[in-house]
């Protein structure tokens, strides 16, 4: 195999990415070539840019993430790739994608600040699973009356969600301009929309010998927040002038705050 020809290594950094299933950082790449045969950084870049065009009429695409590029099944195609495994991942409530969003945008935060913007208390469970998960960890401590931890998103989380850095978030702005269905009684306790959940479970993390899964899009996760709680919360800049009208108390996804 000539690896000066950017054809030959984009076909063996695709058989690289394929088999390890999870993203893999350029240094890393590098790392897989002796040094007599490493080709050089331009020629890298080239057969990268061959790849991710050769995977423009397929069904999987290459994405760079914040650790490094993967390739992945398209996201259209995640309902139907949900459907080869037949355990189900948790579902997403709309308290911990709240919750996950407001870490997004206004980190550090602590947990107090998220009850504030929210008006509910937050149940240490949403936390708990956000730490486990390692989309978010804590990052400090207030330097206020009990210190709170404050939290911050983790490069897994950026991975998950198909972003290369904070950066790539989406405007709050564009949530705006997402046409809201319509709202049902009892929100709390209404459900994740299937196709949302479809692209949630194909997005979970890979056993042993099973293919990689399609990631959710923070964009996509969004949208639906948006589409179950008509009155969420998308401009944090003039809190002081408009707080958050508080969401109904008696939800099964909080626990009672005590003023």
């Amino acid at each position: 195999m000539n690896l000066t020809e950017p054809r030959e290594l984009a076909s063996l950094l695709e058989a690289f990415l394929l088999a390890s299933g999870k993203p893999q950082s350029l240094e890393r790449l590098y790392e897989l070539f002796e040094e007599p045969e490493r080709p050089e950084p331009a020629v890298f870049k080239k057969a990268l840019d061959l790849l991710r065009k050769s995977c423009e009429t397929r069904s999987f695409e290459l994405v760079e993430v914040a650790s490094g590029y993967r390739l992945q099944i398209r996201e259209k195609f995640a309902p139907w790739v949900g459907r080869l495994w037949e355990e189900r991942p948790q579902r997403y409530s709309r308290a911990l994608l709240e919750t996950l969003a407001l870490i997004a945008y206004r980190q550090p935060i602590t947990r107090g600040e998220i009850e504030d913007v929210r008006g509910v208390a937050v149940n240490s469970n949403i936390t708990k699973t956000l730490l486990e998960r390692e989309w978010i960890r804590v990052v400090g401590y207030r330097e206020v009356p009990g210190r709170p931890a404050m939290f911050a998103t983790t490069k897994a989380f950026l991975d998950h969600f198909n972003l290369k850095n904070l950066d790539n978030l989406p405007p709050l702005a564009e949530l705006r301009e997402i046409e809201p269905e319509p709202v049902v009684e009892d929100m709390d306790d209404a459900p994740v929309p299937a196709h949302l959940q479809a692209m949630a479970d194909a997005s979970a993390e890979p056993g042993e010998g099973e293919e990689p899964k399609e990631e959710t899009s923070f964009h996509t996760l969004l949208a639906e927040l948006d589409s179950m709680e008509q009155g969420l919360k998308t401009d944090f800049d003039d809190l002081l002038e408009a707080p958050l009208a508080p969401f109904d108390e008696a939800q099964d996804e909080d626990e009672p705050r005590h003023e």
